[in-house]
């Protein structure tokens, strides 16, 4: 008894002795939590959809994003172009219909690429799609029917049934942003497929409201999908969040587009709604303000079915751009249309080559090392003339330096990705301009 009492003793003695230590353990654990959970509350937490959490830093230096989704912008846009570009010339080509399918897979996913750099960007920038909106005359008929091409052609490659309504009185020419509105419904045509497994999907072009100048137009985009419950079409129209998560892990997406379309559609003075179809499906309509184009101005938009405009003698032209690949591009582009390009790969280079002589207009990318294509322009605006007063036309894959670029001097501005077209009716233009102002 005595020896296990001295044992019980020892045994206490010896706890009591550890305690210190453990409590001291333990008040550094609990130490070590509160500032994980201060931490944690200073660094505000975004929920997504699961059980994923992404943390923002707050202390983001301003600046850092926009910077970033520029070069993104650049960087995805430049090879875009020439895909599309390239594409463009071999659709006027003599080609088998093999060959021709294969070439109309091509541009349509380049397309798609463009059209989801251009909702990338604007919904990591909110607020900004207003401010780079376009007003461009193009042809509205010719979009729609592009974009009614698009959805036939993805619906007939998963076995769907497809149909396309363009009303009569849509017109053809419109003035507005054609960019983020192909962009917007190359997002919706997209989602339709995607989430349709049998059935079929439709789109539907119609003439809204008329005022003075304006004209609402209404794009329908119905499937026999999946559907939606009510509670799940609140939720589409948030940034980068989807109808649940079980649809996200079956159909994939980053649930970016429909936030985007929606900011695309308002600043354009529309908006976009979602409603269930009649008999199973979803319904989407697009509404946007364009403004009507008066029959004075030129016809020059962009129509699928139209020649390219060529300007009768060709030019030779300087082109700034340091991308390998994109100097690929243009000088076949500029060949294609009857026209000579030297290249350079430095803003710094340019009003050298130009006091040279022997130049009829010159091509400006945005993007360039060294000085940027702004400060270019604005080096060749300051040569004495006759070179200063070269016809010279900005080209960007940000549509936030065409302001930049038409204040610093140039004549007209390209937004990438630029279609063989577009470049062909800038030259024409830019080269006339600068012809009368001499």
């Amino acid at each position: 008894m005595a020896a296990r009492s001295r044992l019980g003793r020892s045994k206490k003695q010896s706890a009591s002795k550890r305690a210190p230590a453990g409590e001291a353990r333990h008040r550094a654990k609990a130490k070590t939590r509160a500032k994980a959970r201060a931490k944690a509350k200073a660094t505000p937490k975004v929920k997504a959809k699961g059980r994923i959490r992404v943390n923002v830093r707050a202390n983001a230096v301003p600046g850092v994003i926009e910077a970033a989704l520029a070069a993104f912008a650049h960087e995805v846009r430049t090879p875009l172009t020439g895909i599309l570009a390239i594409s463009d010339l071999l659709a006027t080509s003599e080609l088998g219909e093999r060959e021709r399918r294969w070439v109309d897979t091509i541009k349509a996913g380049a397309e798609h690429l463009s059209a989801l750099a251009t909702l990338f960007v604007d919904a990591a920038k909110p607020g900004h799609a207003k401010a780079v909106l376009r007003e461009d005359l193009f042809d509205l008929r010719a979009l729609a029917r592009i974009a009614g091409d698009a959805l036939s052609g993805r619906a007939a490659a998963k076995g769907l049934q497809s149909q396309v309504e363009i009303a009569e009185e849509l017109p053809s020419f419109a003035i507005g942003d054609p960019v983020r509105l192909r962009a917007a419904l190359e997002n919706l045509i997209d989602n339709a497929v995607k989430f349709t497994e049998q059935g079929g999907v439709a789109l539907e072009a119609r003439v809204g409201r008329r005022g003075k100048d304006k004209l609402a137009v209404a794009f329908k985009v119905s499937d026999s999908g999946i559907g939606l419950t009510l509670q799940e079409i609140r939720r589409l129209f948030r940034p980068f969040s989807q109808a649940n998560v079980s649809i996200a892990a079956r159909f994939g997406g980053a649930g970016l587009g429909l936030s985007s379309v929606r900011q695309i559609a308002r600043a354009m003075d529309g908006d976009v709604v979602a409603s269930p179809r009649r008999g199973g499906g979803t319904v989407f309509t697009f509404t946007v303000m364009l403004k009507l184009a008066q029959p004075s101005l030129p016809a020059h938009a962009e129509g699928a079915d139209a020649p390219l405009p060529h300007g009768g003698q060709g030019l030779r032209i300087l082109s700034v751009e340091d991308n390998p690949f994109g100097r690929v591009v243009l000088n076949t582009i500029l060949t294609e249309l009857g026209h000579q390009a030297e290249f350079v790969g430095r803003g710094e280079d340019a009003a050298a080559r130009i006091e040279q002589g022997g130049f009829d207009c010159v091509l400006m990318d945005m993007v360039l090392p060294g000085i940027d294509g702004i400060e270019a322009i604005r080096r060749l605006r300051d040569l004495a003339p006759p070179h200063g007063r070269i016809p010279i036309i900005g080209v960007s894959g940000r549509g936030e330096d065409e302001a930049a670029s038409c204040t610093a001097g140039a004549d007209a501005f390209l937004l990438k990705p630029v279609s063989p077209r577009a470049l062909a009716t800038a030259l024409l233009e830019a080269t006339h301009r600068g012809a009368a102002a001499t």
